[in-house]
């Protein structure tokens, strides 16, 4: 494949995602300057762009690359993880959305502070950082993985990684928040339009759905929705579901909305535009099963891309590297958020002007970026690390519900205790012999771990929380308001 072609289809690309962020920058200077104006795009995201912004964020290398490398071994059931993913944001458009909009606060761990202790809060901030710097990290990874495999003479791994450090950091660092939605908008069309032709490309290669389904190995399990197994599918939809309540970069979508209606309706648009995307990409690992056979699976989309015309290749390039970037950019900003609003304004700099709140802000973004960066260079065990990510947010997500939905039985240690038992249950599952493990993921164990902690502090501390710390009667933002800011 000559690289020509697909290097001018990334420039084009990254045009269009430089001028959106732009635009956003000028968004942004509206606000005011200050951290919501920066990190919460001052409370006024249209659903559509929150959506975009969510979709973006779910849909990253895991989302395709990884889901094309593991239906080269279990056919279209690998594309139940995005389902998953698409379930948890569908749930909380439905239920949560609008009471986490109502609460007025820019993380999780503010909330924890407000209603139990400052230790809570300080707990919160460690376990999401872990969560989400290690996500942040494997971006970087993914980003160089992507560009050094499709693009081998111009890209190393190395190479591709800062390349795409640059992009998503000079995004984060320029528009902020507002930056990170508009550009997952053009985000979302580039991986759509990459993948889908990919996929089509892909099933005309081989004779259309009935072929590809009579060329595959008997013993493939092909087009059985259930080939890789019911506990595994259902464990992802449990931890996707648990994770979209309580991830900062997930949550942070909804607290920058409009106002409580504009929440759960980008939520559940959101969830729409996710739930498509593994399945597509589970036919283009299908199809390299037949076009590539014998070859290791990671390699499944890659071979298929550099097997299809430079136009091709460079348009599927582009949508798996908007994958990446989308998901990089939301995360950075989620990690910086915690880091300047729950750690520095919170013990060391409390009163800034707006302008110094911003350069706060951005000042955190670099520094974070030059710490994922080198994380993302020590590669070994960060896939294993991922697991902590999405396990500890069992105790984010109880927490959180127990506060909004039944304040009576949280105590003022509830979040501390919850928190540090989870952890404590994570690390017993991660040390302990394989074959003690009773249990199929290691998701239904934090949770009754979660529980077990949450209801034994509630027996045993009667300093009941204040309901009304909880959930303000409305949001003070109203969509009027936004509208304004907006214009």
């Amino acid at each position: 494949m000559t690289n020509t072609v697909p290097i001018a289809v990334i420039a084009c690309y990254l045009v269009v995602l430089f001028a959106a962020t732009w635009w956003a920058r000028r968004l942004t200077a509206r606000g005011g300057g200050g951290i919501v104006a920066y990190l919460l795009a001052g409370r006024g995201l249209p659903a559509g762009v929150a959506a975009a912004l969510l979709a973006g964020l779910a849909v990253g290398g895991a989302s395709t690359i990884g889901v094309a490398e593991r239906a080269y071994t279990s056919g279209i059931s690998a594309g139940w993880y995005n389902a998953a993913w698409a379930a948890g944001a569908l749930v909380m458009g439905l239920g949560a959305a609008r009471r986490y909009r109502r609460l007025e606060i820019t993380t999780l761990p503010e909330l924890f502070e407000r209603c139990y202790s400052t230790t809570g809060r300080v707990i919160g901030v460690v376990g999401q950082l872990v969560i989400q710097v290690v996500i942040t990290s494997l971006q970087y990874v993914a980003g160089g993985a992507i560009l050094s495999a499709l693009m081998p003479d111009v890209f190393t791994l190395r190479s591709g990684m800062a390349v795409t450090a640059v992009v998503f950091v000079a995004i984060a660092l320029i528009g902020g928040f507002w930056a990170a939605g508009l550009t997952n908008v053009v985000n979302v069309a580039v991986i759509y339009v990459g993948i889908s032709i990919g996929a089509l490309l892909c099933l005309s290669q081989v004779g259309g759905w009935s072929e590809l389904a009579a060329q595959l190995p008997a013993s493939h399990p092909g087009f059985d929705p259930l080939a890789i197994g019911v506990g595994l599918i259902a464990a992802w939809f449990i931890v996707m579901i648990t994770q979209v309540h309580s991830t900062q970069a997930v949550i942070q979508i909804g607290f920058a909305t409009r106002d409580e209606r504009t929440a759960s309706r980008a939520y559940l648009l959101g969830g729409l535009l996710i739930a498509p995307v593994g399945f597509i990409s589970a036919i283009i690992g299908m199809a390299a099963v037949v076009l590539h056979p014998g070859i290791v699976p990671a390699e499944a989309l890659p071979r298929v891309v550099l097997g299809l015309s430079p136009l091709a290749a460079g348009l599927i390039l582009a949508g798996l590297w908007a994958a990446d970037v989308s998901t990089a950019s939301a995360l950075l900003l989620g990690s910086a958020t915690l880091v300047s609003n729950d750690i520095v304004k919170r013990f060391f700099v409390r009163d800034l002007s707006p302008a110094g709140d911003q350069r706060l802000c951005r000042v955190t973004v670099l520094l974070l970026s030059v710490v994922t960066f080198l994380l993302a260079l020590t590669v070994t065990g960060i896939l294993k690390m991922l697991l902590i990510g999405l396990t500890l947010s069992t105790a984010y997500t109880l927490i959180t519900l127990m506060t909004i939905y039944w304040p009576a039985m949280c105590r003022r240690s509830s979040a501390t205790w919850t928190l540090l038992a989870t952890m404590a249950a994570l690390a017993v599952w991660l040390i302990a012999p394989a074959d003690w493990r009773l249990l199929p993921h290691p998701i239904y164990f934090t949770w009754l771990a979660s529980l077990a902690a949450f209801f034994v502090v509630a027996i045993f501390d009667q300093r009941r929380i204040n309901a009304s710390d909880a959930v303000p009667e409305r949001s003070t933002v109203t969509s009027r308001e936004a509208r304004e800011y907006t214009r």
